[in-house]
C-alpha cells in the first residue's frame, strides 16, 4: 500500500476521523446525560478544529483529484511527479492550509463581542451560529469571511471539475471497453467522496432562508458533519478492489 494514493487516503483518514471526534462525542455525551452545556473552551475548540479538518479534507480531496489526473492523463510521469517527497509536501500543504483558513475564522469569530445569550440552535459550535451572538454589526466581517470562503472553496471546485474534464476525454480515447471501464473505475470513488462532500456543504451553507429553521439546520448540520466523514471509508473499501487484498 506504500503508493501516493494510499498516502493520501491514510490523511482523508485521519481527517474524517478528527472531523467527527471534534463534535460527535460531546454531542453524544451530551445526549446521554441529558445535559445541553459545553465549556468556552470546548466551543473555541470546535469552531477552530473543525473548519480545520474539513477544510484540510476539502484541499485534499483537490490534490487527490490531481493524482487521478496525472495516472490517467499522465502515467508514465506518475512516479516522477508524485514521488514520495512530493506527496509529503502536497499533504504538508493541505493541513496548512486549513490549519491557517480556520485560524482566520476562528479569530475574527472570537474578537466580536458577544452579548446576544449564549445558547446556539444546533449541537456544535457553529460560527453562523454564534455570530447570530453578537451584539455588533458583524456585517463586513461576514463578507470578508465569505469572500475568502467563496475563493479558497470556487478555486479548488475549478480544479477539481478541469482535472476530471481532461480525465474523462482521455478516458474516452481509450478504444477498448475494458480500458475505459478499468481507469473510470479508479477514479469513481474519489469523484463519489467528493460530490458527497459539496453537496451536503453547499447545501448547508447556500439553502434559501425561507426553508431554514431550527429543526432542518440541526439535521443539515449533521448531513455535512457526520455523513461525509462516516461513509468515505465505506466508499473506498467498496469500489476499490486493491484494498479490498490488502485487507
Amino acid at each position: 500500500l506504500h503508493t501516493p494514493m494510499y498516502f493520501f487516503l491514510l490523511n482523508l483518514s485521519i481527517l474524517d476521523l478528527g472531523a467527527i471526534s471534534t463534535t460527535l462525542p460531546k454531542s453524544i455525551l451530551n445526549s446521554l446525560w441529558d445535559m445541553r452545556t459545553i465549556s468556552y473552551a470546548g466551543c473555541a475548540a470546535q469552531v477552530f478544529f473543525f473548519p480545520f479538518l474539513m477544510l484540510g479534507e476539502y484541499f485534499l480531496l483537490t490534490i487527490m483529484a490531481y493524482d487521478r489526473y496525472v495516472a490517467i492523463c499522465k502515467p508514465l510521469h506518475y512516479g516522477t511527479l508524485l514521488g514520495s517527497r512530493a506527496c509529503a509536501h502536497m499533504a504538508a500543504a493541505a493541513w496548512g492550509s486549513g490549519f491557517l483558513t480556520a485560524l482566520l475564522h476562528a479569530a475574527n469569530t472570537f474578537a466580536l463581542p458577544l452579548c446576544q445569550g449564549n445558547a446556539l440552535d444546533q449541537f456544535f459550535c457553529e460560527i453562523p451560529q454564534i455570530l447570530k451572538l453578537s451584539c455588533s454589526d458583524t456585517y463586513l466581517r461576514e463578507i470578508g469571511l465569505i469572500a475568502v470562503s467563496v475563493f479558497v472553496n470556487l478555486w479548488c471546485f475549478v480544479f477539481i471539475v478541469l482535472s476530471y474534464v481532461q480525465i474523462f476525454r482521455a478516458v474516452l480515447r481509450i478504444p477498448t471497453r475494458q480500458g475505459r471501464h478499468k481507469a473510470f473505475s479508479t477514479c469513481l470513488p474519489h469523484l463519489a467522496v467528493v460530490s458527497l462532500f459539496i453537496s451536503t456543504a453547499v447545501f448547508a451553507y447556500l439553502k434559501p432562508p425561507s426553508i431554514s429553521s431550527p429543526s432542518l439546520d440541526l439535521v443539515v448540520a449533521v448531513l455535512y458533519s457526520v455523513v461525509p466523514p462516516a461513509l468515505n471509508p465505506i466508499i473506498y473499501s467498496m469500489r476499490n478492489q486493491e484494498l479490498k487484498h490488502a485487507i
